[in-house]
């Protein structure tokens, strides 16, 4: 289409699976629940680490970190989500969907470089132990989470105001939420720029950050195998653990997600998976964490203990 022949777009009209109005009532309650679950989980992570002041430790700063992003990432779209899907009328305002794209593309950048921030700290962990402390003090905790949020809002924010001042053909995403991604296909100009830019963050943001996890795990893996007792290997790998299910299943399900071929076929099963994608991960990740972390069950046990007693007083 010419480049002229442009709509000035009020709205958008989200219609990603609009064709089976069955099954969106469906993922509907399985959306609602998950989404609860999801609050709920993240939230209980994020305050024991707050309260339990064994906790107060870089690993648990920077989970606390991905708890709260997890939280706000799946608040940033479920909640419209859930709307869309019960509603006649599938629109989101011009503003809303920037919105909801700024912050989506902003909380999912940052969390590929906290996971690699996390993988660092592992590292440091399990090749220095001795100067841990030393490397990983808060001082420097606290700027790498805040380089790590800024990076991610800066990238999100270039990428969706290029994207946001083009000319629109239309104004109907075939989708279930104001993804970048689907809003190149409604623009009329040229998307050469974005395309390029969107190339360099994915970079960055992406391939850079999955290097350093992957350079820091070989490193973590060598120091592992010379460890001599086979309780003291035991227990190093225990502690990478939990941050490294969380990586496979982040990066796994984004690249499955983003590097298999869209067709007509298999249109179901993208939105599906992508809707999975969105809200399976943030609701894994503090079970993960929980589950095989004894720090973190004893202090669920310490802060509810605490509270049972402070009641009772």
């Amino acid at each position: 289409m010419e480049k002229g022949n442009y709509t000035v777009v009020t709205e958008f009209f989200l219609v990603g699976l609009s064709n089976y109005p069955g099954l969106q009532m469906l993922l509907y309650v399985l959306c609602l629940l998950t989404y609860v679950v999801i609050l709920l989980g993240n939230s209980i992570l994020l305050i024991i680490s707050i309260l339990d002041s064994c906790l107060h430790t870089p690993m648990y700063f920077f989970l606390g970190n991905l708890s709260f992003l997890d939280i706000c990432y799946t608040s940033s779209l479920i909640p419209q989500m859930l709307k869309i899907f019960v509603s006649q009328r599938k629109s989101i305002s011009f503003i809303g969907c920037a919105l909801q794209m700024v912050i989506s593309l902003a909380l999912g950048s940052t969390e590929c470089i906290l996971l690699a921030v996390m993988a660092f700290g592992r590292y440091v962990a399990i090749c220095n132990p001795l100067r841990y402390t030393i490397i990983m003090n808060k001082g420097l905790c606290v700027k790498m989470a805040a380089w790590t949020w800024m990076l991610g809002f800066l990238n999100s924010l270039t990428q969706s105001v290029l994207a946001l001042i083009m000319p629109f053909c239309e104004n109907i995403i075939d989708n279930l939420t104001c993804e970048i991604l689907a809003l190149f296909k409604l623009i009329c100009g040229d998307i050469s720029l974005n395309v390029l830019i969107i190339t360099i963050a994915s970079i960055f943001v992406l391939i850079i950050p999955l290097l350093l996890i992957f350079s820091s795990y070989i490193f973590i893996l060598s120091t592992i195998l010379r460890i001599n007792s086979s309780e003291g290997r035991k227990k190093a790998f225990s502690t990478c653990s939990a941050h490294l299910t969380v990586v496979i299943l982040f990066y796994g399900s984004a690249l499955f997600m983003y590097m298999m071929p869209n067709s007509k076929d298999t249109k179901l099963f993208d939105e599906i998976f992508g809707l999975s994608y969105w809200v399976i991960t943030p609701m894994l990740n503090p079970i993960i964490y929980s589950l095989r972390n004894k720090e973190v069950k004893e202090g669920v046990n310490k802060v509810l203990i605490r509270n049972l007693y402070l009641r009772r007083m």
